[in-house]
């Protein structure tokens, strides 16, 4: 007999009753921490791309709250997994043409073409062959001279521009923290492809729409939207949108879009080092120094990073500089679909190169786990250089007292100056050229999806589902357009 029922001193009856209500509550127990290590397992198969016994796994065990899901996932890692070792040997020989067997399997090994091994037979990352100029300086060196760019150049604001410089005066100047106010009005669609969906079916789609946040983007005015009545969500929630249904049409794309404006502040805060305190005991702060399961998780490995980094420093100012310096150095690369991750800042600590999210994920568990309040941001970028430039972009905040919450953009991270300001600029400052949708990660809309979502962390390019199921990214597009207002006009 279990202890815990051996030291029960009962009455006969009553006491068998209570035993029999102990055996079933430990017998349910049990249950639930076996369910919870067969759920564990099924996502490390899938992980580790090992789904043939992932399923055999899935018939085995019940699995209800798990098992649909990882089906979808598995469904969507292929997605991102999508070449085997001939097309990608041919995707690098279109700027290597020369390429050697020896060459790609060396780069492979040393973790620079993120593969993939299911079950048994490697695929790789359709994005692997690009990234790998991003990684490697023996591959650029390789590339030939008259090959277009195989990745995307930085974007304006991520190197040093005048704007930085302007923002950083007029912060001096005025004594303020936000400032360089522009109108600008912008137009969000959501474009679903033909055929996606049966004719007469009601299409549902939520498009990202900002919310304010004082000193940052003020005064949003809804514009109007195509198709009209639509829902927006209130300004609470952390990932907002607005909402909006039509009816297929065969042969028809669907198209929704919004139009709303706001005013967009650059900010700079000069910090001075010396003045920085200890984090408050205030309860308030207390949700962003947590783990935030599953994508900020105290591991062991991060805390193995962590005192790597921090060599036993507890100044906060120190502690966030060099954390910021650790993560920042982690290159760039393109990612894959976050919710095929399991654990997006485990992934960015391991996987040799991040994107703007992974590096934000990173960087806040880290400072969480450090003692440092941090929380997510995320939204678009875009510019006024001429270029047309607009894209997606994570970034986050961090709480340093007695100045507050500060802005951070680990991947935009140092520029290239000797002065401290323009160098440091997104740890503690933000252009003037993004909007923000999301002040949180992986939090529900409103209204909620009765589907799966295709971005389970981040909201930035929308969402769409109609009856039979969600509409994934292969089967819409979106646009993004912005129009700096003259001064006055509103």
């Amino acid at each position: 007999m279990d202890p815990v029922v051996r030291k029960l001193r009962l009455p006969a009856a009553a006491g068998l009753c209570a035993v029999l209500l102990l055996w079933a509550w430990l017998a349910a127990a049990q249950d639930v921490r076996e369910q919870g290590a067969g759920e564990t397992r099924l996502i490390d198969l899938v992980d580790s791309g090992h789904f043939a016994e992932a399923e055999d796994l899935m018939a085995r065990d019940d699995l209800p709250a798990t098992a649909a899901w990882q089906r979808e996932r598995m469904r969507r890692i292929r997605m991102d997994f999508s070449l085997d070792e001939a097309a990608a040997k041919t995707a690098v020989r279109r700027w290597i043409p020369d390429l050697t067997d020896a060459e790609f399997a060396r780069w492979d090994q040393l973790g620079l073409i993120e593969h993939l091994d299911i079950d048994g037979t490697r695929w790789y990352f359709k994005r692997a062959p690009s990234n790998l100029f991003r990684l490697s300086d023996e591959a650029r060196a390789r590339r030939r001279a008259d090959a277009p760019l195989p990745a995307p150049a930085p974007g304006p604001n991520e190197v040093l521009n005048a704007h930085h410089a302007r923002v950083v005066a007029a912060a001096a100047q005025s004594g303020e923290t936000s400032v360089l106010p522009q109108r600008i009005a912008f137009t969000q669609s959501l474009t679903v492809k033909a055929d996606a969906v049966p004719a007469g079916e009601t299409i549902r789609a939520w498009i990202p729409y900002p919310r304010e946040i004082p000193g940052q983007q003020e005064q949003v005015q809804w514009l109007g939207s195509t198709p009209g009545k639509a829902r927006v969500a209130p300004a609470s929630t952390l990932q907002r949108t607005a909402y909006l249904e039509a009816k297929a049409v065969e042969g028809q794309p669907t198209r929704f879009e919004i139009r709303y404006a706001a005013t967009i502040f650059a900010r700079h805060t000069a910090v001075d080092p010396a003045r920085v305190q200890a984090t408050p005991a205030d309860p308030a702060l207390q949700p962003f120094l947590a783990e935030q399961l599953p994508h900020v998780r105290f591991t062991p490995a991060l805390k193995l990073f962590s005192d790597q980094v921090l060599q036993g420093e507890t100044r906060p100012h120190e502690v966030v500089r060099r954390l910021y310096a650790a993560v920042d150095r982690i290159p760039w690369a393109g990612a894959r679909e976050y919710s095929t991750l399991s654990n997006i800042s485990d992934y960015a600590l391991h996987a040799g190169h991040a994107d703007c999210g992974q590096q934000t994920l990173l960087l806040i568990a880290l400072l969480r786990m450090n003692g440092i309040p941090a929380h997510w941001q995320s939204g678009r970028v875009f510019s006024d250089d001429g270029s047309g430039y607009a894209n997606l972009h994570d970034w986050g905040a961090v709480y340093l007292a007695p100045y507050g919450w500060l802005p951070m953009d680990v991947t935009s991270g140092a520029l290239a100056s000797e002065t401290p300001a323009l160098r440091d600029f997104y740890l503690g400052g933000l252009d003037g050229y993004r909007i923000a949708f999301n002040d949180d990660f992986g939090q529900p809309f409103v209204p909620a999806k009765q589907h799966y979502r295709s971005e389970t962390v981040d909201s930035q390019r929308g969402e769409a589902e109609w009856a039979g199921g969600n509409l994934y990214f292969d089967q819409w597009d979106d646009d993004f357009q912005w129009q700096v207002l003259p001064a006055g006009q509103r």
